[in-house]
């Protein structure tokens, strides 16, 4: 027994002799690694860099910003200031938050900083979109882009997604079992990019499979940059493939077809503004415009319409007030429509049992081919595109007239711009919404020089995440601003008014976000329609935890139970 007894011990002895060396080589690596990074601060630059941790080498923090979304950023700010560093995602980072020190960065753009998304990101996206371009490159794609988010443009997509929503909120009511909004809002938000936006043709089941591909694009747009068979990167990249292979036979079709369009849509209308400004768009930066196009309006609409449910759930007294202005401008009376036919009420319903998930659910049929193309965009019905190239003002947007649903059905008219600039409650209530929860927490920068922030350096080359969701958080001009409150954006108090880059959801400066106006027109266009035809409760025991990567979202997708306003029974 003795000899036994002593070669367990001594190869106990060796186990922990073994642990202790791997523990002490963890210790040392970490320490070399935070002192190269020290090493490689800016030595022209008295100033020290900013504190915080770069964690393990190689890693970084990335597995504890994965894991700890928002928490990681609000430990680490209350730890280390305002002004952090750390390293995520295979980069040095200087994490930034507070009014004045992201005034800095944002007016810095192309002088300080520049645009500087993570490289999963612009991998995925690709290098010809607005938010991987920078100069005068980005200046001419920016202009290009107004033209999809004018004024005419959106007034033009308006009936389009008003009838889209409605019908989803409908199909919401419907359903038996309760709806994931997430998943649902998610599924609204791509048909509106794909049908609506960008005026594709794919079939239901097509769209589908491509709501799919770009749900696993969006999975990884922050992965580590490691091109690896399983990993997160490797995923990314052949869903956008997928996804170009796609576009690619779409946006063919259309720039070969020969009739004009009778309904502008945003690549047509890009098209259009990049030949007045001297430029043809080949096929690549089409198609990296177009999943551009899907990503900006896709997760973070989806994200703030959920919010938008949530809070008005949360907070009913908020809701009343919406309807009573919706009241005051004739645009509270629900449609008084039959929801189903005798004839096909097991379709209606396995309609309705589907709208929980990402996909082509409610989708307004495909238009039809005689509806247009992208060859002629830039012409009117009977004129030649060599002559709209000459004049742009030929450029024609349907006008947004009332009409109604069909025989038997009593709606109010389809939105105009001008009514939803009427509602001006409701117009603070999604200002309060994407204050208290806005879908993306920061936007991405580079160093172009080394320069002084909060008293540190920001050594030339390291990366920059500029926090919005911190910034709205704490900032001193917001009375309660752990409350939900409307009226503090209400023309008596308009807290907003004491800074501007105290609320910016849709970033700022000369990169705030293009499509700001879109969301808001979908958002308000979602809050009426849903106040004005349906109830909704919470399905679940408690309210869902939020997550926050890639955008703001529940854990568990909020479960909600819609019923009709008016009290009418579906079967």
């Amino acid at each position: 027994m003795l000899p036994l007894g002593l070669h367990f011990l001594a190869a106990l002895g060796t186990a922990l002799a073994s642990l202790l060396s791997l523990l002490l080589l963890l210790a040392v690596s970490r320490q070399l690694w935070t002192l190269g990074w020290n090493v490689r601060r800016d030595r022209g630059n008295k100033l020290p860099l900013p504190k915080g941790s770069m964690g393990w080498p190689l890693l970084g923090e990335t597995l504890h910003w994965m894991v700890q979304g928002s928490k990681f950023h609000a430990s680490r700010r209350e730890k280390y200031g305002n002004v952090f560093k750390t390293h995520l995602l295979g980069r040095p980072v200087i994490r930034v938050s507070g009014a004045e020190n992201i005034r800095r960065i944002l007016l810095g753009e192309h002088r300080l900083v520049s645009a500087q998304w993570p490289h999963s990101t612009r991998l995925l996206l690709g290098p010809n979109t607005l938010g991987n371009s920078n100069g005068e490159l980005h200046r001419q794609r920016r202009r290009i882009l107004a033209r999809v988010f004018s004024h005419a443009a959106l007034d033009s997509y308006l009936p389009g997604i008003q009838r889209l929503v409605r019908s989803r909120v409908r199909a919401w009511c419907r359903e038996p079992a309760p709806v994931a909004v997430y998943p649902a809002a998610k599924a609204l938000t791509f048909c509106i990019a794909v049908r609506i936006l960008l005026g594709l043709q794919a079939a239901d089941q097509q769209l589908d499979r491509l709501a799919a591909t770009f749900e696993q694009l969006m999975e990884n747009i922050f992965s580590l940059p490691v091109d690896m068979p399983f990993s997160g990167l490797r995923k990314g990249l052949k869903a956008r493939d997928a996804l170009h292979e796609y576009l690619e036979t779409a946006i063919g079709e259309k720039l070969q077809a020969q009739r004009p369009l009778s309904q502008p849509d945003a690549l047509s209308l890009m098209l259009h503004s990049a030949r007045e400004n001297g430029r043809e768009l080949n096929l690549q930066e089409l198609k990296e415009a177009a999943v551009e196009l899907i990503f900006a309006a896709f997760s973070t609409t989806a994200s703030a319409s959920t919010s938008l449910v949530l809070l008005l759930l949360q907070h009913s007294e908020a809701l009343e007030k919406v309807r009573q202005e919706l009241g005051q401008h004739g645009l509270l009376a629900p449609c008084q429509c039959p929801l189903e036919r005798p004839d096909n009420s097991g379709a209606q319903h396995r309609l309705g049992s589907r709208a929980s998930r990402p996909g082509a659910e409610g989708c307004p049929p495909p238009i039809p081919p005689d509806s247009g193309s992208l060859a002629d965009a830039s012409a009117m019905p009977g004129e030649s595109r060599s002559q709209s190239r000459t004049e742009p003002e030929a450029w024609h947007f349907p006008e947004a007239v009332p009409e109604r649903e069909g025989p038997g059905c009593e709606c109010q008219p389809l939105l105009r711009l001008d009514t939803l600039s009427r509602l001006r409650y409701l117009d603070c209530v999604v200002k309060e919404v994407l204050r208290l929860l806005p879908p993306v927490s920061g936007g991405y920068r580079t160093a172009l020089q080394t320069f002084e922030l909060n008293g540190c350096q920001i050594p030339k080359g390291w990366n920059i995440i500029y926090s919005i969701r911190d910034t709205q958080e704490t900032a001193a001009v917001y009375l309660n601003p752990d409350t939900f409150d409307p009226d503090r954006f209400g023309p008596e108090r308009d807290e907003s008014k004491a800074g501007r880059f105290n609320y910016l959801p849709f970033g700022g400066g000369v990169r705030s976000c293009v499509g700001r106006e879109l969301a808001r027109v979908i958002l308000k266009t979602l809050a009426v329609e849903l106040s004005s035809a349906a109830t909704w409760e919470l399905a679940s025991a408690t309210y869902p935890k939020m997550q926050t990567v890639p955008v703001v979202h529940p854990v568990d997708g909020l479960k909600v139970r819609f019923h009709r306003l008016d009290g009418m029974v579906t079967k």
